[in-house]
């Protein structure tokens, strides 16, 4: 990572427009309804992008064409009215539309939040590093976590309008895999999506001096050993300063996943936090990325030297 401090955005107020996109999967428009509605009870202006409710003509794991995906997030992004971007659910499909993106007319809109988690892990880190940008890995709005979690809501909605009151981080289940403090920039998410940006054009080129966050669904011990074996053997791990682990839903019994994460992991020799209640769980902290901070892997906080939105 560079010493570069990706700009924060601005922090929402009462009555802000924000927009809905679809940048991955198909969306259910009834859980779609219903988190529009949420954003609504928090005295926002929700729209729905034009194409957040369409389909792929043929390839039904997309929520629309790669194009059409693209432009609805190009133009949320690009209109001064919107005051936030949140991504209704990850997927798969962000890859497919990330360089169809016109980078440089996203560098010259002013920043605004960013909100998803996922397959969403490649457009927080194209912002970081193609705009330079921070962003939220949060709940996407038509997630189940998001519509029947309390918890998780209050901690999206206080990290967007009053994030003075979430600058740290702690989770009761978190623990300590490696014991230690680390501070960097946070930067990261879903496993699988940083290990296949690898190679890829303008991506990150390594971890180092980063707080790295690791999370990922539904891949058994055997495929996170393979994406985690994947970034060692590149380089990409070389040098970060703390890793920070959070759900691992479906991905087979956790001790098994402990294991893994142990052998892959424990030999970076850096702090590392296990369990640390973000990602694709039950429930989901929102957690600021290209934000400088402090990890204690041994308190298990999370603690920031800013807010997350200005």
């Amino acid at each position: 990572m560079t010493d570069a401090r990706p700009v924060r955005p601005p922090r929402l107020r009462p009555g802000d427009r924000v927009a809905v996109v679809a940048p991955s999967g198909p969306i259910v428009a009834e859980r779609l309804d219903r988190g529009l509605d949420v954003l609504r009870g928090w005295d926002l202006d929700p729209v729905a992008a034009p194409h957040a409710r369409g389909g792929h003509p043929s390839l039904g794991h997309l929520a629309a064409s790669d194009e059409e995906r693209a432009r609805d997030l190009q133009e949320a992004w690009c209109d001064p009215s919107v005051k936030a971007v949140f991504a209704a659910r990850g997927g798969y499909g962000a890859q497919r539309m990330v360089d169809l993106l016109d980078w440089d007319a996203l560098r010259a809109a002013a920043p605004k939040p960013l909100i998803g988690f996922s397959d969403v892990t490649v457009l927080h880190e194209a912002f970081a590093v193609r705009a330079g940008v921070s962003t939220l890995h949060g709940p996407a709005v038509a997630g189940e976590v998001f519509l029947k979690d309390d918890a998780t809501r209050d901690h999206l909605r206080r990290t967007l309008f009053a994030p003075e009151t979430v600058r740290t981080l702690v989770s009761p289940s978190a623990r300590p895999l490696v014991p230690g403090r680390a501070r960097g920039l946070t930067l990261g998410g879903c496993l699988t999506m940083l290990a296949t940006e690898l190679g890829t054009p303008r991506a990150r080129p390594g971890a180092a001096g980063g707080l790295l966050l690791l999370e990922d669904v539904g891949e058994p011990p055997y495929r996170i050993d393979r994406s985690l074996t994947q970034l060692l053997r590149s380089g990409w791990l070389d040098g970060v300063a703390g890793i920070v682990l959070g759900s691992w839903a479906r991905c087979g019994p956790y001790d098994r996943v402990r294991e893994v994460l142990v052998d892959r992991l424990a030999g970076l020799g850096v702090p590392v936090a296990e369990e640390f209640g973000f990602g694709h769980g039950d429930s989901a902290l929102t957690v600021p990325l290209g934000i400088p901070a402090e990890l204690d892997a041994t308190a298990g906080t999370l603690t920031f030297d800013v807010p997350a939105t200005g």
